[in-house]
């Protein structure tokens, strides 16, 4: 039984360590040594995870402060004390975000010769086109809405730009309010303004003015005849969490239809961002028209929406980017590809099936290094056309908008193989596009479901059955990230091709699991959520205590997204107290303190953010020198743990073992873009002092 700590003292909140996370992310942005395209493709997603933070997190408090809830979280803080730390936290960071776009990234674009323009820098020239773009191309499709005692405040939808105007009739002299909507999804945030309009020597690389101005400075088109007085932007963050009871599965996606059409409508408000510039009188009207309270209210000093720094990233400089450094086909795979043998770089009779290459050995994937074009999708490609396959399963969480993965499944089932997918429809802001493939996969022949009542289904698992000389052999593919064609090039993820027998008799039960009425209590190689992995992982942090105990070496090391489950956590302090040697490598929430005297001097806690997003799973224990590590779906939260289908899976092959190990050992030795976790719990970015710089992003991919 571990041993109890005074949890509310030891344990991080989870909402401030998810804010110190993406500060984090911040500071890869305004980090110098940072290319400049970069440093706005970080921007862009610090922006990015702080819409889906107020839409989830910060609403979900929100909610539960309506509804009178006093239950407070494990480190003894209410919903409300939450929410005025949440707000405390982030406003300092909002404005160092702003502060970097202004002062440091529109004048360093400058000196490259591209420029981000306000509309009163333009030259006669420059406003003369952008006046007449507003007239052909945006114009026609603006709606300004009044607001009067005939017209209501109009409703104002979810993470929308809009314009807020005081116009004034110059007959009457009456005064009234408009908004007007900037369209977003149909026209660029950045306009693209041509070189050959400035005056500038050299003519610019790149010239761009926020739609926004250029909607705002024409204003009097759309109200011919009045005088407008005012103008300024603001946009809001609605609730868009998605409350869904437990359903069968036909009504679960007419469920999740209407609630992803009442989604875009949005919730409540939780959170109003408006110019700091903005007159008084608008900002009470808005404040007042759409019920937002002072606490939810935050004010700019610079651009709204800077998520959408994301378009900049086209912007054909090649050295204002990292490097782009591409995977490669994995060593084992290079003669298994029929694009190579289609385009004649291979001979046929150097062929081998991707089938014969697993059958000889476990191949361990570590993408973007190794390509998961050449290594999964190859695998479900030939899977797909191959005709000694008589079926294949698999779980899709993540899709991406145009999947090859699909794509062969659909094929598949038209060449008469059993194909079933799981698709996630609940996975979270993916619902409607997974919703649109379950369709066409049902459409094309493929058997759909839904998973299991009451459980996400987050597995990353495939599962292909071939006859081969009379009998059935299970060829499978486990995973830590999703079977998405786009992220896989921006994500660090593992997986495991393997005929493990074992495994694949795991795999089929949990199959079975998924998609009928079996109640699986054991699996004998998977540690498989809500069943087993808890209790599993619990155990193999156990045995190493005990071995600490008994005077033997005892290590942990660990890779994962997020550390937040009270229990686990409660049992690493423990580990520590007993000498254990932990070692953490943790990408976003960390809610546990390391290197605390008389608790968890023993615990080092590394944060990795580089260019590419860190996704992967590798839980890795010592085990008295016959080390035992997984790889899988599972971050240590709650939610994995009890909440969710997952799979981990063993890695037994010992050259496969050591991989996987001296992985773990670059991530802990890097020194360019990693953060160490002090013992009062903010990190500290490691610098390479008198030594080299190891980024383990670029040693992963020199590899």
């Amino acid at each position: 039984m571990a041993k109890k700590f005074r949890l509310a003292e030891n344990y991080i909140n989870r909402e401030l360590s998810w804010i110190n996370f993406n500060e984090r992310v911040l500071e890869k942005a305004i980090d110098k040594k940072t290319p400049l395209l970069d440093q706005a493709k970080f921007s862009a997603i610090f922006s990015n995870n702080l819409d889906e933070f107020f839409m989830v997190r910060v609403a979900s408090l929100k909610s539960q402060v309506e509804a009178g809830v006093t239950k407070k979280s494990e480190d003894n803080k209410t919903p409300t004390e939450q929410l005025i730390q949440i707000r405390e936290k982030l406003l300092p960071s909002l404005q160092k975000q702003q502060t970097h776009y202004l002062s440091n990234l529109k004048d360093a674009f400058r000196k490259e010769n591209i420029f981000l323009l306000d509309y009163i820098e333009l030259t006669s020239r420059e406003k003369n086109w952008v006046d007449n773009y507003f007239k052909t191309a945006i114009f026609p499709i603006l709606t300004p809405l009044a607001v009067d005692p005939a017209h209501p405040f109009p409703f104002v939808s979810n993470l929308s730009l809009n314009i807020a105007a005081l116009i004034r009739d110059p007959d009457s002299g009456q005064q009234q309010f408009s908004r007007v909507k900037v369209p977003q999804k149909t026209i660029a945030r950045f306009i693209t303004i041509p070189s050959d309009l400035s005056d500038k020597n050299p003519k610019p690389i790149y010239s761009a003015i926020p739609v926004e101005q250029v909607v705002a400075f024409n204003l009097n088109l759309l109200f011919p005849g009045m005088e407008i007085e005012e103008h300024s932007f603001f946009r809001v963050t609605r609730d868009a969490d998605l409350e869904l009871r437990d359903l069968e599965a036909d009504d679960l996606m007419i469920a999740l239809e209407q609630g992803l059409r009442k989604r875009r409508m949005g919730g409540e408000i939780v959170r109003l961002e408006v110019l700091k510039t903005m007159p008084k009188k608008i900002l009470d009207l808005l404040m007042e028209s759409m019920d937002v309270e002072e606490a939810d209210l935050y004010c700019v000093d610079g651009l709204l929406g800077l998520d959408e720094l994301f378009e900049l990233i086209t912007i054909d400089t090649q050295h204002l980017s990292s490097t782009s450094k591409y995977g490669k086909i994995h060593n084992s795979l290079k003669n298994s590809q029929y694009g190579l043998l289609e385009d004649g770089s291979i001979k046929q009779e150097e062929f081998r099936s991707i089938f014969s290459i697993i059958r000889a050995k476990d191949l361990l994937l570590h993408h973007p290094y190794d390509l998961f074009t050449s290594s999964v999708e190859e695998f479900i490609n030939q899977s797909a056309d191959d005709p000694l396959v008589m079926g294949i399963k698999m779980t899709l969480y993540r899709v991406s908008k145009d999947s090859p993965i699909i794509e062969a499944l659909i094929r598949a089932a038209e060449n008469g193989k059993q194909v079933m997918a799981l698709v996630e429809l609940k996975a979270r802001f993916d619902e409607d596009n997974n919703i649109q493939w379950a369709k066409q996969l049902e459409k094309s022949g493929v058997h759909v479901v839904y998973g299991v009542v009451g459980l996400k289904t987050h597995t990353k698992i495939a599962l292909v059955i071939r006859k081969e000389k009379e009998r059935l052999r299970s060829y499978f593919h486990i995973g830590t990230g999703n079977y998405n064609s786009k992220t896989s090039n921006q994500y660090t993820d593992l997986g495991l091709l393997s005929v493990q027998p074992e495994l694949g008799q795991d795999l089929v039960e949990l199959f079975n699991y998924l998609t009928g009425f079996s109640k699986q209590p054991s699996f004998r190689k998977l540690l498989v959520a809500p069943v087993s992995l808890r209790r599993g992982i619990e155990t193999l942090i156990q045995r190493e205590i005990e071995n600490a105990k008994n005077g033997k070496q005892a290590k942990i090391k660990a890779k994962m997204n997020a550390l937040v489950d009270p229990s686990i956590i409660n049992l690493l302090y423990e580990a520590s107290q007993a000498g254990v040697k932990i070692e953490l490598i943790v990408r976003g929430m960390c809610c546990l303190y390391p290197k605390k005297e008389g608790l968890s001097e023993k615990i080092r806690v590394v944060s990795i953010i580089g260019k590419y997003l860190e996704h992967s799973r590798i839980f890795w224990f010592y085990n008295n020198n016959q080390p035992e590590v997984f790889i899988g779906s599972a971050d240590w939260m709650r939610r994995n743990l009890d909440r969710r289908v997952e799979a981990v899976t063993p890695i037994e092959d010992p050259t496969l073992k050591k991989q996987l190990n001296s992985i773990l050992e670059i991530y802990l030795n890097d020194n360019v873009d990693a953060w160490e976790m002090q013992s009062n719990g903010k990190f500290l970015r490691k610098s390479a002092i008198k030594s080299e710089e190891i980024s383990a992003q670029n040693k992963l991919m020199d590899f």
